[in-house]
Formats: C-alpha cells, sequence, structure tokens
C-alpha cells in the first residue's frame, strides 16, 4: 500500500491554489503512491491490486530537480504504468503471464528521462559539450536551430512582464519568430551586442500591451502564447474547466463507428517485446509527438515517421527522439505523397498526429477518417491526438509549445514563486516536462487502446496535452515541495538561478551539469543509465538513456533495436516490417 499523504494550502509559499506536502516521503515512495492515484483515476487501467503489486519502485530519497514540482515522480508513475500494460500485453501474445511478471522502475533514472534529450552522446561526446563547443549544428545538414533563429529571434521565446505589473506572459516565436514580432509592432531587424538587450527592447514593448490585449491579439493572428496563471487562476478559466473534465490518460473507445473485431496480437514472433508487429505511423515534430513514437517504439513497435522536409523542426532532438525509428520524407500537400501516405495507413494500427488540433482533419487525416479507414478494412485503430490544450474547449485549436503548457497550468508561475520572485514574475520549470510527460501520456494511452482492440474491438482516440501534463502536478493529490527541501535540492546539485529571458535549452544545460555534480557518474557513457548501439548510426557510434521500464520478463524488456537516424532518412517506398 502506498504511504499516508497530507498537504496543507501552499498561497503565502506557491501562490493560490497550491499545495505543499506536510511531511517529505521519499521519492520511491512518494512515486509509489502517485502510482496508485493515476492508476486509480485512469479509465481503462487495471484496478487489480495485484497485479499493482507486481510494479515496485528503487532509487535514491532525494528530489533531483530543482523546483517544488515532482515531476520525475509523474515520470515515474507513469513508465510504471505502461510497465504494466506491457505485461497484460504480454499475456495477450502468451509471452508471460502477468502474475509472473514484474515491473521494476528507478526514480532517478525516471528523473534522468526528463531531460534525455539532452544527454545523447556522439562519438564518445556528450552534447551538452558539444553545444558548448559550438559544433552542434556540424552534426547536421540543415542548421539545428532552423525557425527559431539567432538574434532577437532566440529572445521572442521568453517570458515578460506586462502592463499589468503583477502579470506576466509567455511569448512564444514558434517557428517563425519574425511573424510574432512583426504582428506586435517590433522590429525583427534590429541588431544589438548581447543577448540581455535584445530581451531588454522586446520587454520595453510588451510592457505597453495588457495581458488580456496580448491574449487576444494571439488569438486573433493564430500565433503562440499565455498569460502565466496561478494555478488556481488556470483553473477558473473555462478552458481550465472543460480540461479537467478528462482523465490525465485519455483514451475513448469511438463506439459510434462501424462496429470492428478483435485484433490479437501476433503470436510467435521471433521479438519478445510487448508490441512486436505493431505498426505506428506518426505525423509529428519537435518533442511530444516523437516521445509517443520512440517509447511505442522501444516496446517492440515497428514506427515509421513521417516529416516533410519543407517545414522546420529542432534538428538536435533527432538524435534521441528518432531512436527505433523509421523516417520518410512525404509532402502530404502533394498528390503523389498523399497517395504514398494512404498505401501506409492501410495497414497502420496506432496513428499519432502531433499537429494543431483539428489540422489534419482539414488534409482527410483527422479521427473521423480514419474511422472510414477502419470500418473499410474492418480493422480497428487507434488514433493519437497530442497537443496543448485538451481535446474540447475554446482553445482546443490554439497552437501551442512545451512553454504555453508551463505558463497556462500555472508552473512557470510556481516556479517564480519557489526563487523567490514576487508579483507574478515567472520562469520556466527545469526542464522539458510538460512535452516529455506528454509524450509518455500518449504512448500510455496507445498501448491501453491496443490492449481494448485486442480484447473488445474497436476503435480508440487518445488525446495527450501539454497543459494537462503540467497540471496533473500541481493537484493536491500530488503536492509540492516544501522550500526546505526545494533549497536542499539546489545546494546539493549546484542548480543556478532560472531567469525568464531564458529559452529552454539554457535551462536545461545547467540542469544536467547539477546533476554531473550532484549525481556522479549517473551521465557517464557507460553508465547503468545509458545504452551505446552496436551498430554505428549515421552520426557514428551513438548512446543515448535506456528505457526507464524494466520488466521481469528479460528477453520482452523494452529497447531500441536500430540507432537514431535523421528526420527524412529512408526511401519512401519502405514498407511495414
Amino acid at each position: 500500500m502506498a504511504p499516508a499523504h497530507e498537504t496543507v494550502p501552499g498561497t503565502e509559499v506557491y501562490g493560490p491554489g497550491t499545495f505543499i506536502d506536510k511531511q517529505f516521503l521519499p521519492v520511491p515512495e512518494d512515486a509509489r503512491r502517485v502510482f496508485e492515484f493515476l492508476a486509480s483515476s485512469t479509465p481503462g487501467f487495471t484496478q487489480s491490486k495485484a497485479a499493482w503489486d507486481t510494479v515496485h519502485f528503487e532509487g535514491r530519497p532525494d528530489p533531483m530537480v530543482q523546483g517544488p514540482i515532482k515531476a520525475p515522480v509523474i515520470a515515474a508513475a507513469l513508465h510504471a504504468m505502461t510497465g504494466l500494460v506491457a505485461n497484460e500485453l504480454l499475456e495477450l501474445r502468451e509471452v508471460k503471464s502477468v502474475a509472473e511478471n514484474s515491473v521494476t522502475i528507478d526514480t532517478d533514472h525516471a528523473g534522468l528521462w526528463l531531460g534525455s534529450v539532452f544527454t545523447a552522446y556522439v562519438n564518445g561526446s556528450d552534447l551538452s559539450a558539444i553545444a558548448r563547443s559550438g559544433k552542434l549544428e556540424d552534426l547536421f545538414d540543415r542548421d539545428f536551430q532552423q525557425g527559431f533563429g539567432q538574434g532577437i529571434s532566440g529572445r521572442t521565446t521568453a517570458i515578460y512582464q506586462t502592463k499589468d505589473p503583477r502579470v506576466w506572459y509567455q511569448l512564444h516565436g514558434s517557428l517563425d519568430a519574425n511573424a510574432t514580432l512583426g504582428s506586435m509592432g517590433i522590429n525583427p531587424d534590429v541588431t544589438f551586442d548581447s543577448r540581455q538587450k535584445y530581451y531588454d527592447y522586446i520587454q520595453q514593448h510588451v510592457s505597453k500591451w495588457s495581458p488580456d490585449e496580448l491574449e487576444m491579439h494571439n488569438v486573433r493572428q493564430g500565433l503562440c502564447g499565455s498569460i502565466c496563471y496561478t494555478p488556481e487562476g488556470w483553473r477558473k478559466t473555462e478552458m481550465g474547466r472543460r480540461l479537467a473534465q478528462h482523465p490525465l490518460v485519455n483514451v475513448t473507445a469511438e463506439t459510434y463507428a462501424k462496429p470492428t473485431p478483435q485484433v490479437p496480437l501476433a503470436k510467435g514472433l521471433s521479438d519478445k517485446r510487448p508490441l512486436a508487429g505493431v505498426k505506428v505511423l506518426e505525423m509529428v515534430r519537435i518533442i511530444a509527438g516523437p516521445q509517443v513514437g520512440v517509447t511505442l517504439a522501444s516496446y517492440g513497435a515497428d514506427v515509421i515517421r513521417v516529416n516533410c522536409s519543407r517545414l522546420a523542426d529542432l534538428n538536435v532532438l533527432q538524435l534521441t527522439l528518432n531512436a527505433g525509428k523509421r523516417t520518410i520524407d512525404l509532402d502530404i500537400s502533394q498528390a503523389e505523397d498523399m497517395k504514398r501516405l494512404h498505401e501506409l495507413l492501410e495497414d497502420v494500427d496506432i496513428f499519432v498526429q502531433g499537429f494543431r488540433f483539428g489540422s489534419l482533419d482539414r488534409k482527410g487525416l483527422g479521427l473521423r477518417d480514419m474511422l472510414d479507414l477502419a470500418a473499410k478494412r474492418n480493422k480497428g485503430i487507434i488514433y493519437v491526438d497530442e497537443n496543448c490544450y485538451g481535446p474540447d474547449g475554446p482553445f482546443a485549436e490554439r497552437p501551442g509549445w512545451q512553454q504555453i503548457g508551463d505558463a497556462a497550468s500555472g508552473s512557470s508561475y510556481v516556479m517564480g514563486r519557489s526563487q523567490g520572485y514576487e508579483d507574478g514574475k515567472s520562469v520556466l520549470p527545469p526542464l522539458p516536462v510538460s512535452d516529455m510527460i506528454t509524450g509518455l501520456v500518449g504512448a500510455l494511452g496507445a498501448m491501453i487502446g491496443l490492449r481494448r482492440r485486442a480484447v473488445e474491438g474497436g476503435s480508440y482516440h487518445v488525446t495527450s496535452s501539454l497543459v494537462a501534463a503540467d497540471a496533473i502536478s500541481l493537484e493536491k493529490e500530488i503536492g509540492l515541495y516544501p522550500p526546505e527541501v526545494v533549497q536542499d535540492t539546489i545546494k546539493r546539485c549546484g542548480f543556478k538561478e532560472i531567469t525568464p529571458d531564458q529559452y529552454v535549452t539554457e535551462v536545461l544545460v545547467p540542469v544536467i551539469d547539477g546533476w554531473k555534480n550532484g549525481l556522479p557518474h549517473y551521465l557517464d557513457e557507460d553508465s547503468k543509465f545509458m545504452t551505446t548501439f552496436e551498430e554505428p548510426g549515421p552520426w557514428g557510434r551513438q548512446s543515448i538513456l535506456r528505457p526507464v521500464a524494466k520488466l521481469g520478463a528479460e528477453e520482452a524488456a523494452p529497447r531500441w533495436t536500430s540507432p537514431p537516424v535523421p528526420n527524412c532518412y529512408h526511401d519512401r517506398a519502405i514498407s511495414w516490417l
């Protein structure tokens, strides 16, 4: 049984709508408690206490991430849930019964996983060292900062004080910072000799706008951005209320569609991993969407990632998020490429899309289109929507990024308060938590849908959102660490102050440095948490963080059988394995 848990209101410490743990629980014990909370509140997840008892948590007792938010605890709990569903799938494949199998989660490993996009090694050099040397771009044919830019573009995505000095706003340049700046009357061509001057220049303009003016401007222009809400403030919005009506792991049976029969999982395959034989097609960019597919690939799925070479992406992420995948170049605005996509869709089991909610509907690739396909082939499909604000509500079709989830949910506000900032001054959480958790939730939902299709038949819709991935950590049932615990973690790892002007990577790299100080050798290339691919990849010898979950059936344990590859790497004529 999970240990007892009590919280006290944290209004005076972290702001309205926050809850602080009354008593500190060691991280593995807390992960067990949160696992049981999430398991009990997830529709379609087993409620068998005997099955829950096959899950074990281990690791150091102390927190490892800057700030009061328990992101590693949430991550550990969700990885445990994927492991338990994986064991159920193994039972359906007659590889091993759940009663005989187990799941083990190292909570330190789960914490490192949150920063795994920057823990890779290439030819013996770790990514943070390569980045500091200025040689990261040399790894790619195209600029790894493509779409994000340097100069003023690099400061467009930051948190700014508005005309109301108590309210800060997350501005976002998305993949075209000039469009964002130009729409606000800010000259994108100015040049300064420091990042701070670019930030100050934009701040002068943003301070002329009220929070609501900024919000409405971005809605009208179809741009990213969000007020940095308090947790209570977000919950009181209509969008917050609508999102709260849905579970974090949101899987729905599309019962209105034409019924399709059960689809048994493949048996007798040489690959004993749970998802062997499962076909996944993903149309995604950046982190959250690709994290869905890379998780499924580790469990054995055949994942084909579709990209369009004329669309920008943050190419450095390919070094981890394309592990175990094949990648092809298709431009669905071209008839031949759309035809090729539909050929692949004929046999697909799981379709993952990470574009703006509803945008693929206009291309004939929406949920209802896929349900029609499922009916024609008489085989159900699992459709995974990864977006910012959830499946419905007034903001459902708004674009969003990790930083938007952080700002809207209240995470950025809470992080600011944890550093002693007042009057709403907000900063990013230290890791791309909402991206990583959103991807993990999407993968977990897909696995639940796959299991249900095998047992019940039908098609399933999974939605996974950035704001929900952040908001769960701020719930009373989860709790926040007290200030003394936060300060002890900062001291132990030597974490640096986070400021509103920083971009994600500028926050992330110092966290990696802090782990190297506070967790010696955890991120060495030969660490027990790392895996090195036997065959060199396109970039040479590659090592990345191994999958978090360990299964009792060793032959079925999650792993990647091929190294990461660049986007658009394989011949478009590839077929399913």
